[in-house]
């Protein structure tokens, strides 16, 4: 289990991470997101003990990271894949790491194995491309076979077999009853991948919660499709309610539910055809709940070209 109890983290006079406070249970995997900048990486690097944090305190299975005898053997860890020696093959990599922790060889090769880098294993690290290079960091995060493993990124650079290698690994993990805490800014993934979700923005605590109620917290509309669409949307159209026709003649609606929408149309004898509930996408709820959190906003306009010079008759 991971616990944070008031973190905190200044630096100046900017406060990146601000009195967090939650808990990440084993048993399941638990997303971390947040905007960029939003104090993801300082709180993780508080945790294992790589920050000092300001006022507050983290601890891993009831410890802080620095006061276990043998923290690797409680906690793994993955925040930065190109921490590792360019001229080392990976499995000295890995043989250097478990020497320092009194880990056998045999499992250097166990993880090695798990991350897919058996036929790469003697080559020298500065080589590999960067989804390689996240393999090998999970590998050393995997090495002292931890009761919880925290993982920055960790499907950056990995192509789709390698994505979906890694949701597998973390489930996995997680049914094993080991805490497994992960960021990422892949949406998508964090969808099919976790199932409980801390969201930070500003370095405040903006969420603790589900996926599903997290998503379900959105908006929601219902798509119905009617040969008489425009007498529905008459009948439809109300306080509070909004109702839309797409490009295909189907109606949006938002601020009925599908039942009500049903019984309204039976009732003045109008056939529908498709009830079909839209759910709002993990991405889609996400953004809304941290619109206010985003520090750094890019601009959707295009970027001005300079004009070329005119050209004149010789």
């Amino acid at each position: 289990m991971i616990e944070l109890h008031g973190l905190t983290k200044r630096y100046g006079d900017k406060t990146v991470v601000d009195d967090l406070t939650f808990t990440v249970e084993p048993g399941v995997v638990t997303g971390f997101l947040g905007p960029n900048g939003a104090g993801k990486s300082t709180t993780m690097r508080m945790l294992v003990g790589l920050e000092a944090p300001d006022a507050g305190r983290a601890t891993v299975n009831g410890r802080p990271y620095t006061e276990h005898a043998a923290p690797v053997h409680e906690i793994g860890v993955l925040l930065d894949a190109g921490a590792r020696h360019p001229g080392r093959s990976a499995r000295d990599h890995l043989l250097a790491l478990a020497a320092t922790h009194r880990i056998p060889a045999s499992r250097v090769d166990e993880v090695i194995d798990v991350v897919g880098l058996t036929e790469v294993a003697g080559q020298r690290s500065g080589g590999f491309s960067l989804g390689m290079g996240q393999r090998l960091g999970i590998a050393g995060a995997l090495l002292g076979d931890p009761a919880a493993v925290v993982l920055d990124e960790p499907v950056n650079g990995l192509d789709p077999e390698g994505i979906r290698w890694i949701r597998d690994l973390l489930r996995g993990l997680a049914d094993e009853g080991r805490t497994v805490f992960v960021s990422s800014h892949l949406m998508s993934e964090m969808a099919l991948t976790a199932e409980h979700l801390v969201v930070v923005g500003r370095g405040r605590l903006v969420a603790d919660t589900s996926v599903a109620d997290l998503v379900a917290r959105s908006a929601t509309s219902v798509r119905v499709r009617s040969p008489r669409a425009h007498e529905l949307r008459s009948l439809l159209a109300q306080r509070d309610v909004v109702v839309t026709t797409g490009a295909d003649g189907a109606l949006e609606v938002t601020g009925l539910r599908m039942e009500e929408i049903g019984d309204r149309a039976a009732g003045a004898g109008l056939a529908v055809h498709e009830l079909t509930l839209q759910q709002a996408s993990l991405e889609e709820a996400y953004l809304e709940l941290t619109a206010d959190a985003v520090e750094y906003h890019g601009s959707t306009t295009r970027t001005p070209t300079t004009p070329a010079p005119e050209r004149t008759a010789a």
